[in-house]
């Protein structure tokens, strides 16, 4: 452990290029800053739709958020100094407008579904606390990215136990909504699977450039494609084994794709070989295909996807779907300004389908500028892995940046449609732990490796003002 916590390189006060990391630290405060007014807006929106005024706890959500947030900034120019200053303000604009539409659903909580107490969004701001807390840990005990490439295996077997844990325990423990992806600890729920697929990020990278050289070997060429050699399938078929059990034992639609989509996805940045995405897209179709036809709740998901206004889905297993379409769609262009939908009527959608709420109240132009913060995050992220040179940290900040991408790709394609409704959570936004406080952990990382890539080598000693000695004999 002592090679993780291992201290940084300190950056010479005189270097010629300290007045760059001042300026990119002055930009994070200001973009920080423009972060917090939007918040802040949102919560006055929020008051003078619902009561007519200024909601008196504004101060004390904001300023709690803020105090934390600033925390987090001081904690990045003392760890991380040549860090993109983007990240953290992107990440916490995200966190902040999560917390405000917490607020919104809490004040009209017992008419949702599953009722929130007016203590929701108080607790939402404690679990931010706790998320940027983890956030500043990681940046402490993780000096070296490249370090974690020795625990390539045991990272690993930790990931695939997390993500295995909710089907091993009881359903009076694990099951929640029919989708066994919780574990209730009392009145709180963990989410094992938000960890995990840090976990396995972290463990595939490891394992993919020790045996990148391997994998892109070429065997058969059909229709132009260089099809990978068979004996190099294994590792393929065994994720992909890993993600139908995933979807068969838990009900995870969204967690299995996504844990496939990101082996598929690293091995490609790690390989070069479109044949590998190609192959992996075509096994998790078919897999899937088949699950829902062997198995009843598997097909149930697929049914609502493709006849949700048909027999009796709109009023039963489609209904969740049905009305946040339903919001989504009558929130139009510009939307009814926060507080001035009915997402309550939604169910679920304080955490499922918290991006329906934001269609409704924001429109169209909210949800676009919503998506572009994502996109920007997954923009610096991927600029990260192509300035980083150590090939593990590339590859890490790749895979990374793609299973932010594509956790939203999921839930955004689940609610508009595009692809089965699944239980994943919308990173920052939905009301809950933990994936929010693993959503934290992963700009962390990003954070850190950024640090590594901007970085600037240490100056080579001067040979001016040095003694010479001089020999007598």
């Amino acid at each position: 452990m002592s090679s993780i916590t291992a201290p940084s390189p300190v950056v010479d006060p005189d270097h010629p290029l300290v007045p760059a990391v001042r300026g990119r630290r002055r930009a994070e405060l200001i973009m920080l800053i423009f972060a917090f007014g939007l918040i802040a807006f949102a919560f006055a929106n929020v008051g003078y739709s619902l009561k007519g005024r200024l909601p008196s706890s504004m101060a004390e959500y904001l300023g709690a958020f803020v105090i934390i947030t600033v925390i987090g900034h001081l904690a990045v120019r003392r760890l991380a100094p040549w860090a993109d200053p983007l990240l953290l303000p992107l990440a916490a604009l995200l966190n902040g407008l999560g917390i405000v539409m917490t607020y919104r659903l809490a004040q009209q909580g017992q008419l949702l579904s599953t009722p929130l107490s007016p203590s929701a969004t108080g607790i939402q701001v404690l679990y931010s606390a706790i998320g940027i807390g983890c956030f500043i840990a990681v940046l402490a005990l993780i000096r070296e990215p490249r370090v974690l490439q020795r625990y390539t295996y045991t990272v690993g077997a930790i990931g695939l136990a997390l993500l295995a844990l909710p089907a091993l325990l009881p359903s009076s423990i694990s099951q929640v909504y029919g989708a066994k992806i919780q574990i209730r600890l009392g009145t709180f729920t963990v989410q094992p699977e938000e960890f995990a697929k840090l976990a396995l990020a972290v463990s595939f990278a490891g394992y993919l450039v020790a045996k990148r050289d391997v994998l892109a070997l070429a065997g058969r060429r059909i229709l132009g494609l260089d099809l990978p050699r068979a004996r190099d399938l294994g590792p393929i078929l065994m994720i992909w084994a890993a993600s139908l059990l995933l979807l068969v034992f838990e009900s995870d639609i969204g967690t299995s794709s996504v844990f496939m989509g990101l082996f598929v996805a690293m091995l490609y940045i790690a390989t070069s070989r479109t044949s590998w995405l190609l192959l992996g897209f075509i096994m998790f179709v078919a897999g899937a295909f088949a699950a829902s036809k062997l198995f009843g709740h598997v097909g149930e998901r697929f049914n609502i996807w493709l006849h949700p206004f048909s027999g009796q889905n709109p009023s039963h297993n489609a209904y969740q779907l049905v009305q946040g379409l339903y919001g989504m769609a009558s929130g139009g262009l510009l939307g009814k300004g926060l507080g001035g939908g009915q997402p309550y009527i939604t169910p679920l959608v304080q955490s499922d389908l918290v991006f329906t709420a934001f269609g409704e109240e924001l429109g169209l132009a909210g949800l676009m500028a919503i998506l572009l913060i994502y996109g920007l995050i997954v923009q610096r992220g991927l600029r990260t892995a192509m300035l980083v040179k150590e090939p593990f940290s590339k590859l890490l900040a790749g895979g990374l940046s793609f299973m932010l991408a594509l956790q939203v790709f999921v839930i955004v394609g689940g609610v508009t449609r595009l692809i089965p409704l699944t239980g994943i959570t919308t990173p920052f936004l939905s009301q809950g732990g933990s994936s929010l406080v693993a959503s934290w952990m992963l700009i962390a990382l990003l954070v850190r490796i950024s640090d590594t890539a901007r970085r600037p080598p240490p100056r080579p000693i001067q040979e001016e003002g040095l003694t010479q000695v001089v020999s007598l004999k």
